[in-house]
């Protein structure tokens, strides 16, 4: 069997997150996209990420945090994340008090998303400069009651803002925005650098798929939030301003907002310095 007939008859397991941020590309994959040998595996950030660092899946959305983690082995797709510029709407911290009147406070960390939980450290240590205790565990779990502060992302963050139950709801996409001028990536897409070097063709299949989805669910905006608002509840409007404000491209600007994260995570001792520079598929995407 010749390489071309082997790419053809390969298969690619592709991690896609279960929230309804990802609607405005998945929805329309799950309508137009036939090929058999795309096989989705939907869960959470965080499951996903111990699924492409274990070979479960080879491709993928997951939290930024992962590639900074382990760069060595995932390469960046070009031209696609889930990343806002300014307020992203299902990323909070929820709060009894101002975020100032937190330090020392016990503040509980969604086990959803390491993105998410690294920068609202560094919101709170480094930029407001207090030092909370945190314990990490499930948002609507028992261990939420004796928090003065909760993180929440995607459809959990969503039914909080629904429910209102806390007095403070800070956008970590908008106070990141204010503080560094830059985009936030929340998410990137990722193949595993293993796989991309063994099917290469594969992987740019997969990609320029996703790119199209992309591009189709901004045109089906309105009809796709009728179809999803129903998980959180939300009312279709709502739906639509929050999916709006949503990016899901990796132009140059997102780019340097992902050195920027992963060079305060490097100083923090949370990431090894081999995170910079970033590493695309194909490697002419860093020109993007």
């Amino acid at each position: 069997m010749n390489s071309k007939e082997s790419e053809s008859n390969s298969a690619i397991r592709i991690g896609m997150v279960n929230y309804i941020n990802t609607a405005p590309i998945y929805e329309v994959w799950k309508r137009t996209v036939t090929d058999e040998r795309f096989i989705v595996v939907e869960d959470q950030p965080a499951v996903l990420n111990r699924m492409l660092a274990s070979e479960k899946i080879d491709l993928g959305f997951v939290s930024s945090y992962e590639y900074c983690a382990r760069p060595e082995k995932y390469r960046i797709l070009r031209d696609l994340s889930i990343s806002s510029t300014g307020p992203v709407g299902s990323v909070f911290l929820f709060s009894n008090t101002p975020m100032e009147q937190l330090d020392n406070t016990l503040v509980l960390l969604s086990n959803q998303s390491e993105t998410s939980v690294c920068l609202v450290k560094i919101i709170l240590e480094e930029f407001i400069g207090i030092q909370p205790q945190y314990i990490v565990g499930e948002v609507f779990g028992n261990i939420s009651n004796s928090c003065q502060a909760v993180l929440a992302i995607g459809d959990d963050a969503l039914r909080l803002v629904s429910d209102g139950m806390y007095a403070y709801q800070f956008d970590l996409g908008e106070i990141w925005n204010k503080q560094t001028g830059l985009p936030f990536v929340f998410s990137v897409c990722v193949v595993r650098e293993e796989f991309c070097r063994e099917h290469g063709s594969l992987v740019e299949e997969v990609q320029e798929a996703l790119v199209s989805c992309r591009e189709q669910g901004k045109k089906e905006m309105s009809s796709i939030c009728s179809r999803v608002a129903p998980r959180i509840p939300m009312d279709s409007d709502a739906c639509y301003s929050y999916l709006r404000a949503l990016e899901y491209d990796l132009c140059e600007s997102k780019c340097l907002a992902l050195e920027k994260f992963f060079s305060y995570l490097i100083d923090r001792g949370e990431a090894g310095r081999q995170a910079l520079p970033l590493r695309f598929y194909p490697a002419l995407a860093q020109k993007i």
